[in-house]
């Protein structure tokens, strides 16, 4: 089942965010069975390179991938989407105005203004080109953020945009534009979030969010927002989390009576 697919299944989806270049990190989580991973080119550094060689390695344990590409800039954008990813996800939309001129770049005429020369996405000629310009390019999953106030109170707006499968909360953004950065949980950036939420699920789109905790608490209190599908945890965190653990254990074992 390809991405499209699980999303139209309404069933809730779980994945990860790689920011590591090394695409074994890529490999690893794919293969431990996430519906798909996401791919940060906004904060991580990752150059196109390094996103091919993730969408190598997700294919090659049957996982799917978003990439969310860097903010307005849309040649970037282009030499990914030819790369032939899963869905992309456009960050710091602030409107529908917006919203509706980065979704026309992922889209060829009469839907949108993306220039023609596929290159991945038709698998190098493998596919048939005029099928993709007409059809296959549709099977693309599109997201927006909504992390900036002014998006949230025109997502009725974003929601009814065709050929936009659903949006992704980011909190910690959202909740700086409203000048409590970090506050996730306050009241206001609560009701921001719901109300883009509640806009999504009215048009029987994703909602979606992006957060790097992965306790139980906060998950649950996402999924009571109306998210049906997480981006939790990230590999370098893994990594983080795993070797201090790993290096106190030992520390205590191998040092502990020597250290007193």
């Amino acid at each position: 089942m390809n991405l499209k697919e699980k999303l139209q299944s309404k069933k809730p989806l779980v994945g990860a965010h790689v920011n590591l270049r090394d695409p074994i990190a890529t490999e690893i989580l794919g293969a431990l069975g996430y519906d798909y991973l996401f791919i940060d080119t906004e904060h991580a550094s990752l150059s196109e390179q390094d996103i091919y060689h993730h969408l190598l390695a997700a294919r090659s344990v049957g996982t799917s991938v978003i990439v969310r590409v860097p903010v307005d800039d849309l040649t970037m954008t282009k030499h990914i989407l030819e790369m032939g990813p899963d869905g992309i996800l456009f960050p710091m939309v602030r409107d529908a105005e917006h919203a509706k001129a980065l979704l026309a770049e992922t889209l060829y005429p009469p839907y949108g203004t993306r220039g023609c020369g596929p290159k991945g996405a038709v698998r190098y000629g493998i596919d048939n080109e005029p099928h993709f310009y007409k059809e296959g390019h549709l099977a693309l999953c599109r997201f927006v953020m909504i992390e900036q106030k002014s998006a949230a109170l025109d997502a009725e707006n974003i929601a009814a945009i065709p050929h936009l499968d659903g949006c992704v909360l980011g909190m910690h953004d959202l909740s700086g534009s409203i000048s409590r950065l970090g506050d996730v949980f306050c009241e206001e950036n609560l009701s921001l979030a719901k109300k883009a939420a509640d806009a999504f699920l009215n048009k029987n789109k994703i909602v979606g969010l992006s957060t790097y905790a992965t306790d139980e608490k906060t998950l649950e209190t996402y999924r009571g927002l109306g998210v049906n599908m997480i981006s939790t945890g990230a590999d370098y965190d893994y990594i983080l989390r795993m070797g201090r653990e790993t290096l106190q254990r030992a520390s205590g074992i191998f040092k502990g009576k020597d250290e007193k």
